[in-house]
């Protein structure tokens, strides 16, 4: 990666990203458990419900603020300061949720989402301008590719890494990890800061771009006048306490939503008053924008219902070689069973009696143990050593580096042929496989009597591997699209559309996910994944001939 071939500060770029993924993904695969385990564990013991709502609303404006984050960058603020304070405050944070407080872990949540506003799309920006050099420009698929790598190689690592602090340390432990990973990674970028100085060149926008600009600028602060309303409406006119008093389930769902109100207002504005020539690639791109919020809604329960799933409903105990192995790395948990005095017997669990039939014991079980075969239940006194359930996350970025030069040569295969699908149709297709993948999990379902018994993992991990070659097929296909189809002029705004599919998207995740405990027989949460998924599809293919032909004029 040095000399004449790639541009020095692409190493820089790379490890930089590669430290700011472990630590944020480090924090996304235990963030869910955190707020959902006892407090005498260490966690906040919330229903998964609030949980959900919690995790959906941060996802969600995670990918709101970045479009914003770029826009004051290549307006005031330049690319390297940005991403420095972008890591900076994303760095603090993560360790701010070490802190176990409340008041710690809303401050850490909001400086999180702002930190990332300013350092995803920025850096991203800094590694095109490098490739932009007609040295290195042949290549810049290729540096976005390594770049892409260093991303999935990040998420995959960090989950083990999560596991041995958790266990180790405890979850403060694994919060300060994530804290100093994102800052090596800042201090990362700063070593390779001569590299990439001269492409740090903020735009002066042009005349006719600053009405759109300003009108953008006050469409956000009209937004958040909405999430206001949002907030506080339905509660000034139904009342306090219960969550019945808010229009979609609670708070925050009411807010993100009237926030969207006037944004999409914004963009459909841009599509009435375009010209007949600008009209057909905008409308195919808000079509798909549209379509796309049901994938992400589904894709993004990895970490909420899915690891619900893995820690209760799947059978985490490791083969002895195995576990020996992960015992002495440190990235597998022990539960114990223990003995308890009771004077009432308790019908949940196992109770020993006397003679005369009294119980004069209550056996203390995990829930874990609730459905495991008797034969695996540990007599009091002992543990058992699981595979912690936050190394399922791994499996997704596990798979996005073993798919993806696969992904690449099979249409490149095609493509010397002459039968290469569309990007309409590959979006239809990741559509398709990724409503196959909840399939995976209704067969789970059943196959488990509705979790009376544990789910072996290879479930789990077949579902994980389905779905990502749908992500594959469908999300670099969006960015493609963007680029493909969107006037010059509006690109960075159309980019700003795809993230508010993607936000909007995040935000029902947790919605769905919300949802969890209210289907008994859980094969149907996963049935009405499988329903949203085909309903996508379908709209897709009947929409997908008219699509094909503005992607082949688009690219014309």
């Amino acid at each position: 990666m040095s000399g004449s071939k790639y541009p020095k500060g692409l190493f820089f770029l790379v490890f930089t990203e590669f430290w700011e993924r472990f630590g944020y993904y480090l924090m996304i695969g235990i963030f869910f458990l955190y707020m959902t385990t006892d407090t005498k564990d260490g966690g906040f013991g919330w229903e998964n419900g609030d949980a959900s709502d919690i995790f959906g609303t941060f996802i969600a404006l995670a990918y709101l603020t970045p479009f914003m984050g770029g826009l004051l960058a290549d307006l005031k603020l330049g690319y390297r300061f940005s991403i420095t304070l972008g890591g900076i405050l994303m760095g603090i944070g993560y360790c701010m949720l070490a802190i176990p407080e409340k008041w710690a872990f809303y401050t850490a949540l909001l400086i999180m989402v702002v930190g990332n506003g300013f350092f995803k799309p920025n850096i991203s920006t800094l590694l095109g301008n490098l490739f932009n050099d007609p040295r290195y420009k042949d290549k810049k698929d290729t540096g976005y590719n390594i770049f892409y790598m260093g991303i999935n190689i990040g998420a995959f690592v960090c989950n083990f890494i999560a596991a041995i602090m958790r266990n180790k340390i405890g979850w403060h432990g694994a919060f300060l990890t994530a804290g100093i990973g994102m800052f090596v990674g800042v201090i990362t970028f700063w070593l390779g800061m001569k590299h990439y100085k001269h492409v740090d060149v903020r735009k002066e926008p042009k005349p006719e771009d600053k009405p759109l600009l300003m009108k953008f600028v006050k469409v956000l602060l009209a937004g958040l006048a909405f999430a206001t309303l949002g907030w506080l409406v339905p509660t000034a006119i139904w009342g306090e306490g219960d969550k019945a008093y808010t229009i979609m389930g609670s708070k925050s769902t009411d807010a993100f939503f009237m926030f969207c109100i006037p944004v999409i207002y914004f963009y459909s504005s841009i599509y009435k008053k375009a010209n007949t020539e600008e009209r057909k690639p905008l409308g195919t791109m808000f079509t798909i924008f549209i379509i796309v919020i049901l994938f992400w809604a589904i894709f993004k329960q990895n970490a909420t219902a899915l690891t619900t799933y893995a820690q209760y409903y799947t059978d985490r105990e490791s083969p002895a070689v195995i576990t020996a192995v992960t015992d002495k790395l440190g990235f597998s948990e022990k539960l114990a069973v223990e003995n308890k005095e009771v004077n009432e017997v308790d019908d949940q669990f196992r109770v020993l009696k006397n003679n005369e039939g009294k119980p004069i014991k209550h056996m203390d079980y995990p829930i874990y143990f609730k459905n495991l075969e008797a034969s695996k239940i540990p007599p009091a006194g002992q543990s058992v050593n699981l595979v912690n359930s936050e190394i399922f996350q791994s499996v997704n970025p596990f798979f996005v580096v073993a798919l993806t030069p696969l992904i690449i040569a099979f249409f490149a295969f095609l493509r010397r042929r002459g039968k290469e699908p569309t990007t309409a149709t590959k979006i239809a297709y990741g559509l398709l496989i990724s409503a196959l993948s909840t399939l995976i999990m209704v067969a789970a379902v059943y196959h488990t009597g509705n979790g009376a018994q544990k789910a072996s993992a290879w479930w789990l991990i077949a579902g994980y591997g389905v779905i990502t070659v749908g992500e594959l097929l469908l999300s670099p296909m969006g960015l493609s699209m963007v680029s493909k189809l969107s006037p010059v002029r509006l690109t960075a705004l159309m980019m700003g559309g795809w993230s508010l599919a993607t936000s909007m998207g995040n935000k029902l995740s947790g919605v769905l996910a919300k949802n969890w405990d209210k289907f008994d027989n859980k094969a149907n949460y996963f049935w009405l994944n499988f329903a949203l998924l085909m309903f996508a599809f379908l709209i897709m293919l009947i929409l997908l001939k008219r699509l094909n032909k503005v992607f082949k004029e688009g690219v014309n």
